[in-house]
């Protein structure tokens, strides 16, 4: 990561603390609600002091995170998620007076401490872990007060999934714009559907620290940040400043103008609220400044935002919304390492725009599809949805392994044979610790298994119970297929999540207690070749040489786009579904083999909850979209679409692959 996150002055610190109740329009919401239980705030930050008096009272639920376990609330990251927590949090009976205290909210830590005073960062597949955590908990909003650097303002593809997957669920993502002070970018705050937030005093100026860009002029907006009254791990109050509290204050803000919705009898629509305190942002025509980009789409106006969602009641028009004067202000003039770290200085859900629905269409891109239309309050609220059961698992990828310690490799190399007279043994090549497993295959569970996503390891494996033994069996079987130049290429490890595990290198990964019968290996071209079937005689005339080529090489690219354009970490319902179509291709086969017949090619895939399903079970159908290459304008495509249940730990298809033409 680029930067520490260490809290500096303010280049006009006050004389006093700001106390956000000071923010224009704040107290006129809070007359309207303090917060709805029904609307979930999830922070994304480091451990939380629950004993403190700004909140202890709240709501709040923690949520199990790899950074969680051993965590303590005297260090730095516990210092800077306490302060976080409080200004979303905080009782108005108490020290901290925070923005949405009656809400919800779940504390998922993604920072440890270290040596000095920085929290240490977390690399970009754990953030995009806790966003899918506090996605499956039933978050409404998350809230990220940290960024990693980016020159490209582009993420690690599991995290920009991740992000995907919250926007297409209606959940809002708000994140810090960064701290280096210049014109450039920080992530996840410049992802698409995030909302960024950078920081700004007392009279409205941004801070010399925050950063500005072009990405952030259409998806960020300023907020108060310099001196803010917050809660201390050691028991009072102190002040700090940076972009991270100026973040918490907009997610708090969002979580009001949810809450709102509720009370108005709307539909819960997390995208209106996103774009609603981006219309109403106060750019350069309210109060110019030398350089207009460093207001991004303008500064936080609270009653403004909370005009054009009471403004919704009277069902007024996109257009005329736009042309109606809410906002008591003048009119706005246009502006002339993969680690995530602390930010302080240096929603049925509808998707949000701008991101597109989920798919891999014909020219690369990668969207997630919409889930339904606008949300209804989570029933279970967060605290019951964070606590219900065993995460389930359907992930693809390839096999590995680790030791975990240097004791434990030394362990192994004091046991194995010496591959030749007076050469040490070396228990990282793989056909040396097969042969040692071979003649003793109870070792096996002394080994860390892993699974990796091209060369990135995302989890461990390991066996439990009566049939331990057999996993690991088919694990090194595994581990000997994948070595194997004519072995396989991938492997799928369906399961639950059963805590976690250090490797060698440092890195923390979450432990897959599998299930022996969807555990499979295969290379893509034998699952291509055993679903096309038996090849054809060489006396096959050539159109059915041409046929079954069309559909061999339909059913790779396919395949091609699960494991590659679309792979995930095999977490949330979607992406399991979609993964098990990646392993049980028999219905892609029937699709091409219609497509192929009508001279269609592949443009997007998507994924959609079904409306219709058994009792006790979650099905989705994975939509395939066809075009008609040979046509200049596409204004019919066609769909075939089958049906997964992921209601149990190996995921199965339900009815018939059905099809129909869209326009």
């Amino acid at each position: 990561m680029a930067s520490s996150c260490k809290t500096r002055p303010a280049s006009h610190p006050p004389t006093v603390p700001t106390d956000i109740a000071s923010i224009p329009g704040l107290s006129e919401l809070w007359s309207e609600t303090l917060g709805d239980v029904r609307i979930c705030i999830a922070v994304l930050d480091g451990p939380v002091g629950l004993a403190h008096p700004s909140v202890s009272g709240a709501k709040l639920t923690p949520v199990e995170t790899l950074a969680s376990t051993g965590a303590t609330v005297s260090g730095t990251a516990a210092e800077h998620g306490t302060q976080i927590a409080s200004v979303i949090f905080g009782s108005h009976n108490g020290p901290i007076r925070g923005i949405a205290p009656q809400c919800r909210g779940l504390i998922a830590p993604i920072f440890t401490d270290v040596v000095g005073d920085s929290p240490a960062p977390c690399s970009q597949l754990d953030l995009a872990r806790a966003l899918l955590q506090a996605l499956q908990a039933g978050a409404h909003v998350i809230n990220v007060s940290g960024g990693q650097f980016s020159p490209s303002g582009t993420a690690h593809p599991i995290l920009a999934d991740a992000v995907r997957a919250c926007a297409a669920s209606g959940v809002l993502i708000v994140a810090a714009a960064g701290n280096q002070g210049c014109d450039c970018l920080h992530i996840p705050g410049a992802l698409p559907s995030v909302l960024a937030v950078g920081a700004m005093d007392s009279r409205g100026d941004p801070l010399p620290f925050s950063n500005w860009g072009a990405v952030y002029e259409s998806q960020g907006i300023l907020a108060p940040g310099d001196n803010i009254l917050v809660a201390s791990s050691s028991g009072g109050t102190t002040t700090s400043s940076g972009t991270s509290f100026a973040t918490a204050i907009v997610s708090g803000v969002a979580a009001l103008l949810l809450s709102l919705q509720l009370k108005l009898g709307q539909k819960l629509d997390v995208g209106s609220v996103r774009q609603a305190l981006l219309d109403s942002a106060l750019g350069c025509g309210y109060q110019p400044i030398p350089d207009c980009r460093r207001l991004l789409a303008g500064r936080l106006n609270v009653r403004g935002a909370t005009s054009l969602i009471t403004w919704e009641k009277r069902t007024m028009s996109d257009s005329a919304l736009q042309s109606s004067s809410l906002i008591d202000s003048p009119p706005e003039i246009a502006p002339a390492s993969n680690s995530v770290l602390p930010a302080s200085v240096c929603v049925t859900p509808t998707p949000m725009s701008p991101e597109p629905p989920r798919a891999s269409s014909a020219n690369g891109s990668v969207a997630q599809s919409a889930v339904g239309g606008a949300i209804a309050p989570s029933d279970c609220g967060c605290a019951k949805c964070a606590g219900s059961g065993a995460q389930l698992v359907y992930a693809l990828g390839q096999p590995g392994y680790d030791f975990g310690t240097e004791a434990r490799r030394d362990a192994f190399i004091q046991a194995m044979d010496e591959p030749a007279p007076g050469v040490r043994p070396n228990p990282f090549d793989p056909a040396q610790l097969l042969k040692h497993l071979q003649k003793n295959p109870w070792d096996a569970s002394s080994v860390t298994w892993t699974l990796s996503l091209d060369g990135t390891t995302v989890y461990a494996i390991a066996g439990q119970g009566p049939f331990a033994s057999e996993v690991y069996s088919r694990l090194r079987q595994f581990l000997a297929d994948y070595v194997d130049p004519q072995g396989s290429d991938r492997v799928s490890i369906p399961g639950h999540i059963s805590g976690k595990v250090r490797l060698m290198n440092g890195q923390t990964v979450p432990v897959i207690v599998p299930e022996l019968r969807g555990m499979y290996s295969w290379t893509t071209q034998g699952l291509v070749g055993a679903v096309v079937g038996t090849p054809l005689a060489d006396s096959a005339s050539h159109q059915d040489k041409q046929e079954r080529a069309k559909r061999e090489s339909g059913l790779r690219e396919f395949l091609d786009r699960i494991y590659f354009q679309l792979c995930n970490l095999g977490i949330t319902p979607q992406d399991r579904a979609l993964n098990f179509a990646g392993t049980n291709a028999f219905n892609i086969e029937k699709v091409y083999e219609s497509a192929i017949k009508e001279e269609m090619d592949l443009d997007t895939i998507e994924v959609e909850r079904s409306s219709i399903c058994r009792p006790e079970s979650d099905c989705w159908h994975v939509k395939l979209f066809f075009f008609f290459p040979d046509r200049q304008v596409q204004t019919v495509r066609k769909v075939y679409r089958f049906t997964v249940d992921v209601s149990d730990v190996v995921p199965v298809t339900v009815g018939p692959v059905r099809s129909w033409f869209v326009r």
